[in-house]
Parts: C-alpha cells; structure tokens; sequence
C-alpha cells in the first residue's frame, strides 16, 4: 500500500527540534578599510556573526555600528576571499567566554582559544563577556595593603587591595620587566596578565623570561598582538577583565596586570574611526573616553566578604609626555599613579619609579601612622636633594648653608640604595618597611626638625 506524502512527513516531523527556527542571513554589500556593511540580516551592536568566504572559509566579525538599515561589522580576524553578496549568519550566544581553574597557566587569544600549543582548553564553565555591574555602595572599602614584591611601592607607594593603579612609561623604560617582578613575588592568589597590542616577540619573550614557569604556574595570560584587529585586542582587554572578575567572584585575591591601557584606546579609536565617529581630543574620538571607565571600573573589591581585584595598568607617555590624552583620563580614573624616569632608566636605576611623581591615594588607608609618617619623610628628604642637586654636581653648593639639605646629602646614598632592586630580588612588604624605618630617620631621632619639602 502506498505511503501518502502527508504520512511520511508526520514521521519525519518527529526527529526535528521541538522549536525550529528559521535560520536568517544577511548578505555583504560593502568593505572599506577595516569596516563591512551588511544588510538584511537583523543584529544588534555587540552580535557576532560569519561571513561566508569563497576561498577562506567563513570570517567571524562583530556588529559595531549601523545607520538605516545598514549594519557595520568589523572582523576579529584577516579578511581575505570576500566578495559583494557573501552571505551573513549570525552566531547565537557569541558574546560567552571560557573560564575556571583550567586557565591557569594557560595562554589564550582574545577570544579564549588557547595558543600555547598544550591542547584545547576544557573550562569550567562559560560566561558572558560582559560582567555584572557592581553598586559602588554594595564594594567592600580598600583597607587591607597588598604585597606586590617591589620594595619602592611596598614601602612608600603602598597599594590596596581592590585597588587600581596606572603605571606610567615610555617606551624602554623597563615597564614589562616591572610587571613580571610582580607576578613572581606578589602575595596574591592569582594573576591575570593581558598584553594588549605588543610585539609578537615581545609577547613570547614577557611568557618565558620574564613570568617563568614559576609566575605562569599561577597565572593567566590573554595576549593580542599588535599584528591582530582592534577588535580583537578591544576583546582581549574586556576578556582579561571578565577572567579576573570570575575569580574574584568566587573569593579570590587577584592581581591584574594590562599592558597596556594605552593599545586598548588605540583599537577603540581605529573602530570609531572607520565607521564614521569624528576625533575630538588629538585624534581620539570621544567613544574612547566613555570606554577607558567601564573598562577600568569593573575592577576593584567584591561585596564585603568576597574577593577583589588589584589592577595595574601600564600607560604608554608618548615622548615621555605626561599630559598625553589617554595618561591624563587614565589619572582622573585611577586610584594612583607610578611614574618611571627615563632619566633613571638611562643611570641604570632599576626599577626606574620616580617617587616624587608618584603617588598612591589609598595609602593612608591601608598603613599605620608611623608607616605613612616615614614614607612622607623619606619623599621630603629625596626631594631637598634633588632640588639641589645641580647645584651639588658642580660644587657650588656650600656645606651648613642648609641644614636640611646637609642631611639630604648624608642619606642619599642609602636612599639609592633602598630604591634599588634586582629583577630576582624578592622584597616582602614588612620586610620593605622595616628597611625604610632604617634609612631615614624619623624627626625625633635627631635629624633637623624644619622642612620644606614636598610631600605625596
């Protein structure tokens, strides 16, 4: 007997979905520069989608931007074998990033793919890239120090846990060799790195020389070269952001270290650009400005109880500018600032932190009185001697012309000394302070009690 069409439809009705959705496409009209215009395919900013090539297959982009009906994608990868009419699928559930205890000591791209060759990575669990916004009244308050390792911010820059600071450089300064002191001594349970727009070299060289088996075993790196898209460096900083939030979601003291803050305004500033944004500050658009807080102040301290997130985050100073666009927001939006001197670079001062430029608004809540105190002294006395110290070089400085001074120039050389560090030298934090305790001392321990100097 014959099988009737409609009855072999109602058996094959059983092995589809339940809910089938028809699959909706849009089609490529336009590519110039870095910017693709789609139509007729509905997405919103922030979707993902492929883009069917004829020769490369399918080109993962995201939507940045429409006007009409017209949609604006930029590419996370290099685009090749497109032609007019590719067609256009959108990606369901894009914007969910890996996370867990299995990226430790992992390396991942902007996207969480592994590029460490140590096999594909099975998270735990998968979250969106976009974190929950945190109630600034529901944050737990800085009032606990963190160890970082590094004497000079340890002792007189002390930093906060949940706190955020800018670490301010030009290029060659020894900013990197900084950062990976950090990963190896830090008391923190755990370290996210994301390198945001460096050179693949450098990259290489940052994982295996300078954070070593021993700070990669507790990290997590996210790194973006300068070679990929600026969307996928964009991608790579809100990532580095999304796995420390993770961990500090579930109790955990993290230290966040981003080089550089500066590359991730720069890729903000090339998409705005090319879908028509106008620049406003120095060529920067104003997008850039809106970008850099809700990068930045996603980190900090949980609800009380819960973990935090201590953030470091190199600014870049163009010909050692300090009043460059992106170093002067970042100020305004950071909790502290370290500056490093090219001056000391070249003296071969490591590490190269000028302390008079430098400054930590926290300290006075996460250090006792007698700490703070020192700290103040010591940046008082550093600060006579640099002020006089042309006149001291060239010998026209007078002995007992200023007693102040006079003891400047008896302590410097064990202030140096205190300010110096080797790049395998550990420096704990009570260790640090007990060390300024003896370098300088207090007021009333027989220094002279007048002073002008500057202060923090």
């Amino acid at each position: 007997m014959a099988i009737s069409l409609t009855d072999r439809l109602t058996r094959l009705k059983d092995y589809l979905p339940a809910n089938l959705a028809p699959e909706l496409s849009g089609r490529l009209t336009r590519s110039v520069g870095l910017t693709l215009e789609c139509v007729g395919c509905p997405m919103v900013v922030g979707d993902r989608c492929l883009i069917q090539g004829e020769t490369t297959g399918a080109v993962e982009a995201e939507v940045v931007g429409f006007e009409d009906d017209r949609v604006y994608l930029m590419p996370l990868t290099a685009v090749e074998g497109l032609r007019p009419g590719a067609r256009v699928v959108p990606l369901s559930a894009a914007s969910r990033v890996p996370v867990g205890p299995e990226l430790l000591g992992r390396v991942v791209n902007g996207t969480g793919e592994p590029l460490d060759g140590k096999g594909s990575l099975k998270a735990q669990a998968q979250v969106s890239l976009f974190g929950e916004i945190i109630n600034p009244l529901n944050r737990a308050p800085v009032r606990q120090s963190m160890d970082v390792g590094i004497r000079a911010i340890n002792a007189l820059l002390t930093v906060g846990q949940g706190q955020r600071l800018g670490l301010f450089a030009g290029s060659g300064v020894g900013k990197s060799m900084l950062l990976g002191m950090m990963t190896r001594f830090t008391d923190a349970d755990i370290t996210v790195v994301g390198l945001i727009g460096e050179r693949g070299r450098e990259v290489k060289e940052f994982i295996e020389d300078i954070l070593g088996e021993e700070g990669l075993a507790r990290s997590v790196v996210v790194a973006s070269p300068a070679d990929d898209s600026p969307l996928m460096r964009l991608r790579a900083a809100m990532l580095t952001t999304r796995i420390a939030e993770y961990f500090r979601d579930q109790g955990k003291r993290v230290l966040l270290l981003m080089d550089s803050l500066t590359r991730y305004a720069q890729a903000q500033r090339e998409i705005a650009l090319a879908v028509g944004e106008p620049p406003a500050t120095k060529g920067y658009p104003p997008s850039v400005f809106a970008k850099l807080p809700q990068l930045v102040e996603r980190t900090g301290n949980g609800k009380p109880g819960g973990g935090s997130i201590t953030a470091f985050y190199t600014v870049l100073t163009e010909g050692d500018d300090q009043q460059d666009p992106i170093a002067d927001a970042a100020r305004a939006i950071l909790d502290g600032h370290i500056v490093l001197s090219r001056r000391l670079a070249e003296e071969g001062h490591y590490p190269a932190i000028d302390v008079e430029a430098s400054v930590s608004r926290v300290m006075p809540q996460v250090t006792d009185d007698a700490h703070f105190a020192r700290a103040q002294r010591f940046k008082q006395v550093y600060s006579r001697y640099q002020q006089a110290r042309d006149l001291i070089s060239v010998g026209a400085y007078v002995p007992g012309s200023d007693p102040e001074t006079d003891f400047a120039i008896e302590h410097i050389e064990a202030m140096r000394q205190f300010l110096h560090q080797g790049l395998r030298e550990s420096a704990p934090l009570q260790a640090s302070i007990e060390q300024l305790m003896n370098v300088v001392p207090g007021r009333t321990e027989g220094n002279p009690s007048s002073v002008s100097g500057a202060g923090s």
